[in-house]
């Protein structure tokens, strides 16, 4: 399947913001179940249940929810071809504050392990991963560090937008012509520090807040000391999905625009992903950040019919 912009859509940044902001998923009506961690935290699951005994899990991206329109139109897509959708909130992203000092982050694979295997006791034979950038992150990372012992129920991985290496992900938004998307991240990110540390001033202070110019400062003075990292360097390199593609077991589509604006070369290791003959690697001339827009009938988005394509072959 090749993809084709729309004709108006003559810049990635048309391709990544447009979507965003003036997509509407209309008959979307979640059911949410709060699940609580072995930590005595709590995630929030927002469930479209048929009784079907295929699942799909969405993981959406940095300062995502289930609520965004890029989750929305892959869950609405496939439950209408009769898979179970369990769209998920990590901690924080459910429009309420995690109860610990501990937050989310790119490599947090322990908490989709919990919501997988949650979702194995409720009887599901066959479950399939959908990440988008981080959520993409976080699935190909769960996958290889599982390697061969990934539960059997995990059939299937898809990937959209992916920064696999997540320094030079990280640097690259942090050029001029990503400000604007650099910023309302920021904006998001520090204002649930402050919402946090008033809750527990003890454990968090907003003292390093005013040091913070790019998303590289926010995981070297919050993500990495609070999720036990050295430091911003530490984390890249540890949580970065580019270390552990190589083991994936299972079949594996990862799908990267070339003209994702999020997205440097080293988000593109063609030779690499090659080695391992479970990855198909895509990467389109077009589509932006979580764009991949298409106007049709069916309303819906090319990505969401490239997904349900490969979980179905």
């Amino acid at each position: 399947m090749k993809y084709k912009a729309p004709y108006l859509y003559f810049s990635p940044h048309i391709e990544t913001i447009l979507p965003s902001l003036f997509r509407k998923v209309e008959g979307v009506e979640y059911k949410r179940e709060r699940l609580t961690t072995p930590d005595n935290d709590f995630l929030d699951l927002d469930w479209l249940h048929d009784d079907n005994k295929k699942l799909v899990i969405v993981c959406h991206g940095l300062e995502g929810s289930s609520d965004r329109p890029y989750v929305k139109g892959m869950a609405k897509a496939l439950h209408n071809s009769n898979f179970d959708i369990l769209a998920w909130n990590y901690r924080g992203c459910s429009g309420e504050i995690n109860n610990n000092l501990r937050f989310y982050h790119s490599g947090a694979t322990d908490d989709l392990e919990l919501v997988i295997n949650h979702s194995i006791s409720l009887g599901y034979h066959e479950i399939f991963l959908i990440g988008f950038s981080l959520g993409g992150n976080l699935v190909l990372k769960y996958c290889g560090e599982k390697e061969e012992n990934i539960q059997e129920q995990v059939r299937k991985v898809v990937a959209f937008s992916v920064p696999l290496d997540l320094e030079a992900g990280s640097n690259r938004i942090a050029e001029p012509s990503n400000f604007i998307y650099e910023r309302r991240f920021l904006n998001n990110l520090i204002e649930k520090v402050k919402q946090k540390a008033a809750i527990m001033p003890d454990k968090l202070s907003t003292a390093h807040i005013k040091k913070i110019k790019t998303l590289y400062d926010f995981d070297n003075f919050y993500t990495a000391p609070i999720h036990g990292f050295k430091n911003a360097s530490d984390y890249y390199s540890k949580c970065s999905s580019i270390n552990y593609v190589t083991n994936i077991k299972i079949p594996t589509l990862i799908i990267n625009a070339k003209n994702d604006p999020f997205l440097p070369a080293k988000c593109y290791p063609a030779e690499l992903l090659s080695k391992n003959e479970m990855i198909t690697f895509e990467f389109p001339e077009r589509g932006g950040h979580v764009g991949f827009t298409e106007f049709n009938q069916d309303r819906m988005y090319w990505s969401e019919k490239r997904a349900l394509k490969f979980i179905l072959k």
